[in-house]
């Protein structure tokens, strides 16, 4: 479900909610208010997990890029040494 979707339908339950008895209004407004928190804490709690997996992939290029410029530096440097001693 969008956040559109969810914005019209909680829009359209705290419509129903409105023509009830005063004492089950309140009831079910606070329920609905309750709902809405949660799901504001869930959109936050989501975004912030596609920031850290989004910090996440950019760390793991750099570590790769690291790696393979590694290896290359271990490569050059065992043929310097190869070739120094004479194999």
């Amino acid at each position: 479900m969008s956040e559109a979707e969810f914005q019209k339908k909680l829009a359209e339950l705290m419509g129903e909610i409105s023509t009830l008895p005063a004492a089950e209004r309140a009831k079910m407004e606070k329920l609905a208010d309750e709902t809405r928190q949660r799901h504001e804490k869930l959109r936050a709690t989501v975004n912030s997990l596609q920031e850290s997996l989004d910090y996440l992939r950019l760390s793991i290029k750099y570590l790769v890029f690291d790696l393979e410029a590694t290896r290359r530096e271990n490569n050059y440097l065992r043929r310097m040494l190869e070739e120094a001693t004479g194999h």
